[in-house]
């Protein structure tokens, strides 16, 4: 295969940082209604933590007809914090506007519990920014993108930085992002687990709480709860939110996301919350081209893509 890496990559793989880098530059159509043929250099399988394997690790998509540098948006994919997986990337169609793409995995249930999952996000962002020459990103534009639980984490990102107790020893903020958009994610996981009390033990919101005590511990303490609730790090200067909900979700209540919108916008920071009209939790409602095009223009916008 030919490699069309450029110099510092082909020195990192020498030097085994990224044992797991396939790099490839192919004709590819990017995904979604409004996507168009446009040619991308693509990264496969980047461990953005040295040894860290595939679940972390990245792929990364790089438009190839212009020099950069390129704004990126970054998926963060569900899966209630124990399954999914880099392999699909909703966000690629933005490739065909000018945008690189990734698309991240993290660390899963049961053997990593949280703050283990924003912590390996804060890492890719912080790896993504670190090394944004040798893959012509800007820096200054990393926007993130997740569904459900990859909600729940894209929500974090846009809420804690600079959260000494959240950012694994880094207090330079540089897993700052400038644009987050927030799939149906949970964000007051407090309020969710006292919901769950109140509903029959075998409805979906039932189940999901049992996910939830997963993710924190059979009896999670209330700072715990806290810290993996973006709600509570609500500040003024959070980066812009999309919050996207369907209005009929039997996993993540619609008032999970009403009420971070009311905060972000109680705060000062601009937030835009989208109901989908008898949309339950994902599936092709999200995907309407009305919608695609309205995520395309909210990052091009906060990441000056145009």
């Amino acid at each position: 295969m030919l490699s069309l890496a450029p110099p510092a990559v082909r020195r990192w793989v020498r030097a085994g940082l990224l044992p797991c880098l396939l790099l490839v530059a192919v004709p590819l159509r990017a995904g979604g209604p409004l996507g168009a043929p446009a040619e991308r250099r693509t990264y496969r399988d980047v461990e953005y933590v040295a040894g860290g394997g595939k679940l972390r690790s990245f792929d990364l998509e790089v438009p190839a007809g212009a020099t950069g540098p390129f704004p990126l948006v970054v998926w963060i994919h569900g899966g209630s914090w124990r399954g999914g997986d880099k392999g699909k990337n909703p966000a690629a169609f933005l490739g065909a506007y000018g945008l690189a793409t990734a698309s991240i995995n993290y660390r899963l249930l049961p053997a990593a519990p949280f703050p283990a999952q924003l912590q390996d996000c804060k890492a890719a962002i912080r790896f993504l920014r670190a090394h944004a020459a040798e893959f012509r990103l800007d820096p200054a534009r990393i926007g993130v993108w997740g569904e459900s639980a990859g909600g729940n984490l894209a929500a974090l990102l846009g809420t804690t930085a600079g959260v000494a107790e959240l950012e694994d020893g880094d207090r330079a903020g540089l897993s700052r992002v400038q644009a987050v958009c927030d799939w149906f994610g949970p964000t007051d996981l407090p309020a969710l687990l006292a919901q769950a009390r109140t509903v029959p033990p075998t409805s979906p919101l039932a189940k999901e709480t049992a996910t939830i005590l997963a993710l924190l511990g059979a009896l999670p303490p209330a700072e715990l709860q806290r810290q993996a609730s973006p709600l509570a790090f609500v500040s003024p200067d959070d980066a812009p939110f999309l919050i996207v909900h369907g209005d009929r979700d039997p996993l993540v209540p619609l008032e999970q996301s009403t009420e971070l919108h009311r905060a972000l916008r109680a705060a000062g920071v601009p937030a835009t919350l989208v109901v989908v009209p008898g949309a339950g939790h994902g599936g092709a409602p999200f995907l309407a081209p009305d919608l695609q095009d309205r995520i395309r223009r909210f990052f091009t916008t906060q990441l000056r893509a145009e």
